[in-house]
């Protein structure tokens, strides 16, 4: 707890917590005003963390870079939107303005974007792995819990750079959970083997993050006119 400490001391107004319900964060956070966004992968995960006093759930949907899950936002969202009042994050392969639209459209309140921004100038990422992002799709994407213990999405070819098969992947311990693990390889998992969501299809070069999100902005606009000339 020494990190949330941490946390505490410079009353840090947004933290994003996953995996296991985050009561003595919550607590902590709430001391000062804080806010705690908690991810979650299906419905039994967030009533979870309602009940630990979330105040937003980021519904981290099939397509989403990283510890994703496999439900279609349109059931995800729809159904947590039932009982709620929080704040909603929805994720899962939004790579551009359209993307964020349709979010908002659906239901949650933001849109929450990660592989995206791994490839923009200001990103403290490897070179390599920016233009991967650059140059794949969502058919390289693989799907496996090998690599941490948790599923999640993977750029197939920097798991093929480790020496293994991305089609052909050994059964994973379901047991054990080891985020610095690579699937017992000396690759390691985010430095080596890397996350990414199946939006990268959309993705074709890495600009600075300013340019980005002008880029998002006319797209959004762009979105929400066509909404509105199809439903006049």
């Amino acid at each position: 707890m020494k990190d949330m400490e941490t946390c505490v001391k410079h009353r840090v107004p947004i933290i994003i917590t996953s995996l296991r319900p985050p009561a003595e964060i919550v607590e902590a956070a709430h001391s000062y005003g804080g806010l705690v966004f908690h991810d979650v992968i299906n419905v039994k995960h967030a009533r979870k963390a309602a009940e630990h006093g979330v105040d937003g759930l980021i519904l981290v949907c099939a397509g989403a870079g990283g510890h994703a899950g496999t439900l279609s936002p349109f059931a995800l969202v729809r159904e947590v939107k039932q009982w709620f009042k929080g704040t909603i994050l929805l994720s899962g392969a939004i790579s551009d303005g359209f993307g964020i639209a349709s979010a908002l459209t659906l239901g949650a309140d933001l849109a929450y974007m990660g592989t995206r921004f791994i490839a923009t100038k200001e990103a403290n990422a490897d070179e390599a792995y920016k233009s991967a992002l650059t140059q794949h799709a969502a058919h390289d994407i693989v799907y496996t819990n090998l690599f941490t213990g948790v599923h999640g999405n993977y750029l197939g070819p920097s798991i093929a750079a480790a020496g293994l098969d991305p089609d052909n992947l050994p059964v994973a311990d379901k047991t054990k959970m080891n985020f610095g693990s690579g699937g017992n390889t000396k690759s390691k998992a985010w430095r080596d083997i890397w996350g990414s969501g199946q939006g990268i299809g959309q993705i074709t070069d890495a600009p600075a993050v300013a340019d980005l999100v002008d880029r998002m902005k006319a797209e959004f606009d762009r979105a929400r006119q066509d909404f509105l000339r199809a439903s006049a």
